[in-house]
């Protein structure tokens, strides 16, 4: 048996074991819940966190168990309703975990790829059944947010109340997204009880933190209510010369004149200052890291500066019709040093030849997106029938330059070296526009549900790219249009069973040019096929999911050398296969758990010489996790304490598509503990600590994308102290 599959092999036990068990105890206390409720008639359940899910898909959940979002559908829908492999990241879980990340965030989601490059706080790069989501796949409030070249929005898991995941190719309503889904953050929203939390943090690498989250009416007369969300952090990383330090602001506001009418605004205001670089020197003779940081502490800044706000609007008309509106306009600016050690020095094998460079990136976009759903009946099929348009408007300026930086000295690596300042020596301008037309049709008969929905969609872009020496421009125009589709059918069985079966294609428009052949490059076109099937334990609050995927990309980009240079190329085709399983509980006793296991095999069937019919770098056969969260009884002796455990496996994978070495498989675990200081003393209610660890055991290996390596986040120890009252 392989090795790989050999270490997999007691993770995935464990997994399934999980599961099974899971499915056993929820099964038992559904039966002591029925045996309660026939015997006097009431029974105990958990509270349910039920929210409006027209608008931005947010999430109704209990506990860690997501029940419905719109972002399947645009439309509140269960998630057993859906016909397509969606699961979420609750409120609840996000307090347990604690996470500091995105990609922290969505460490126990099935099929998704975090780590490919190591430590790097920079960007939130992560992959989702083999395909790279990064740019194409995160949106804000069922709002695209786009990305260009190093202008990531970043994402702050404090100002989240939960993620909806929908994996899949998503054009048919969301447009131009990839092949591996969507990844729909949820903004904290107001709430009309009141609720008031301060917490102060300090962790590893002397990181302070300190935060707010305030929401309720504004005042008892008005239908107005407010949330005020902020926090601040002073922070040192594992590497020398990389601070992780924030200041973030996120101010929100409903207006509820009526049941029919909800007008909610929310904004955000942040900036970050990490390294222009975090990677470590890999040693050309080998192609391996070592443990040498490759920049430079006295020329690695990066700031970056983020704004948004924008509405969400809902108004019944009547009883049949709801108009919606959502709309935002959101700014980035990203203005970074960097200096990279590149190769040992000619003369002096102790020196590292270094190439510096600075930039400076805006990206500024207006999203908006109006729909119109209607509810009615013809006969004995019930329809919810949804109808929208939405506009992308974005532009990128970037100006980007490079010089000569003093040698790295191997014997004193983290010693700083003076750079005099590089001046500019391109500059890039793209302006792009998206519009999109969308239709679907929910049609539920008897226990069926059919999903239909088509889209299309036009983009035009232009990029003007100025060489600054010469002043000489050159201007790419490009226009693109594309229908997109889904079609999927779901049966909804009397015990909480629903097998569900799909299709879904996506498109995404490419910006730039083929340099061999001087012609743009087409839409990236995805389809997918699958099926699967959703289980929600009568009387128990358990959600297990399992899917079977079959996604073929073509018109992909690839990096391919000619000569001396990398150009990108565009003759790619990619096929992913595979198979997941998840479930997700929250019981009375105060347990929660999730478990999930994804195989996913991605090859090559088109591509850059050498690697056609190889598996994609640094995309693993086998991820599996299993987290648990226990709060002892409120009346026995560990009263107030909370113990939480986790364990994150990744499974081999090669460290380039020419498939010449392999990644190794790794286990991380992650740790939990809290005491509710009013176990004590009722005066201490709203009291409470809770301390997590992330990779407990601090393994940092090699990890290999691309052809370069990376190392792995190395243990972080983060104690928190909460009060809400």
């Amino acid at each position: 048996m392989p090795t790989n599959t050999t270490r997999l092999l007691p993770l995935i036990r464990a997994v399934l074991a999980a599961t099974s068990a899971l499915a056993l105890v929820a099964t038992a206390q559904a039966q002591e819940a029925e045996q309660e409720t026939s015997s006097d008639g009431d029974s105990t359940t958990l509270e349910t966190l039920v929210v409006n899910g027209g608008s931005g898909g947010v999430i109704t959940a209990e506990g860690y168990v997501g029940i419905s979002s719109a972002t399947g559908a645009k439309t509140d829908t269960p998630f057993l309703e859906t016909p397509q492999s969606i699961s979420s990241v609750t409120e609840q879980q996000l307090k347990d975990r604690n996470p500091q990340t995105l990609l922290e965030t969505l460490a126990y989601t099935p099929g998704t790829r975090v780590g490919a490059y190591g430590f790097d706080p920079r960007f939130d790069a992560f992959f989702v059944r083999g395909f790279d989501v990064t740019y194409t796949g995160v949106f804000r409030d069922n709002l695209r947010q786009p990305a260009a070249v190093d202008s990531i929005f970043k994402n702050e898991p404090y100002g989240l109340e939960g993620v909806s995941i929908l994996r899949g190719p998503s054009s048919a309503l969301y447009g131009a997204t990839g092949a591996g889904g969507l990844y729909n953050l949820v903004t904290k929203r107001p709430t009309e009880d009141t609720l008031r939390e301060v917490q102060v943090q300090y962790g590893s690498h002397d990181r302070y933190q300190g935060q707010f989250d305030f929401s309720g009416p504004v005042n008892e007369a008005d239908p107005v209510y407010y949330r005020l969300t902020g926090l601040l952090r002073d922070a040192d990383t594992e590497q020398v010369g990389v601070p992780d330090d924030r200041a973030y602001i996120a101010p929100a506001f409903t207006w509820k004149p009526d049941e029919g009418t909800k007008l909610t605004i929310l904004g955000e205001y942040s900036r970050t200052k990490t390294g222009g670089t975090a990677t470590y020197y890999n040693d050309p003779a080998t192609g391996r890291a070592t443990d040498i940081f490759a920049g430079n502490p006295a020329f690695n800044d990066s700031v970056q500066k983020q704004a948004r706000i924008g509405y969400e609007f809902e108004h019944r008309l009547n009883d049949t019709f709801v108009f919606r509106q959502n709309a935002r306009v959101s700014t980035l600016n990203i203005d970074a040093d960097w200096d990279f050690a590149y190769g040992p020095n000619a003369d002096d094998p102790t020196l590292l030849d270094s190439v510096a460079g600075t930039y400076d990136e805006r990206l500024a976009a207006f999203v908006i997106d109006s729909q119109l759903e209607a509810k009615f009946d013809t006969g004995a099929l019930e329809h919810t029938l949804l109808a929208g348009i939405d506009y992308t408007k974005l532009r990128f300026r970037a100006l980007d330059g490079r010089g000569v930086s003093p040698p790295l000295d191997t014997k004193n690596p983290t010693q700083g070296r003076p750079v005099d300042p590089i001046d500019f020596n391109t500059r890039t301008v793209q302006d792009q526009w998206q519009l999109g037309t969308y239709l679907q049709d929910q049609i539920r008969y008897d226990a069926w549900t059919l999903t239909v929905g088509g889209r299309y969609d036009w983009v035009s872009t232009d990029t003007d790219t100025t060489d600054l020496a010469t002043d000489s421009l050159t201007t790419i125009s490009q226009k693109d249009k594309e229908f997109s589709g889904r079609v999927g059918l779901t049966y909804q069985t009397d015990f909480g069973l629903a097998p569900y079966i799909s299709y879904s294609t996506a498109f995404l428009p490419n910006a730039g040019f083929n340099k061999e052949t001087n012609q743009p490059f087409k839409p990236t076109e995805s389809e997918q096929e699958e099926i699967g099937v959703k289980y929600l334990l009568p009387n128990s609050n358990t959600l297990i999911t399992a899917a079977l995927f079959n996604i073929d990309q073509k018109n992909g980009l690839y990096l391919e050398a000619v000569g001396s240079s990398n150009i990108q190329v565009q003759r790619g085709k990619l096929r992913s296969r595979g198979f997941e399983v998840e479930a997700n509980t929250s019981l009375d006793n105060g347990l929660s758990l999730t478990a999930s296991y994804a195989y996913t095999d991605v090859k090559i069937i088109q591509g850059p010489v050498g690697t056609v019919g190889n598996y994609v770098s640094s995309a693993p056969h086998h991820i599996a996790s299993v987290w648990a969260y226990y709060t002892l009884p409120e009346d026995g002796p560990g009263a107030g304490l909370s113990i939480g455990g986790g364990a994150r496996f990744v499974g081999s994978s090669y460290g380039n598509d020419q498939n010449t070495f392999r990644n190794s498989s790794r286990i991380l675990f992650d740790a939990s503990v809290g005491y509710d200081f009013a176990a004590i003393d009722k005066k201490y209610e709203g009291l409470q600590l809770q301390v997590n660890a992330t990779n407990l055991f601090d393994r940092r290996e090699a990890v290999c994308t691309a052809g370069y390596c990376h190392r792995d986040q190395g243990r972080t120890v983060i104690g928190s102290l909460r009060y809400n009252w």
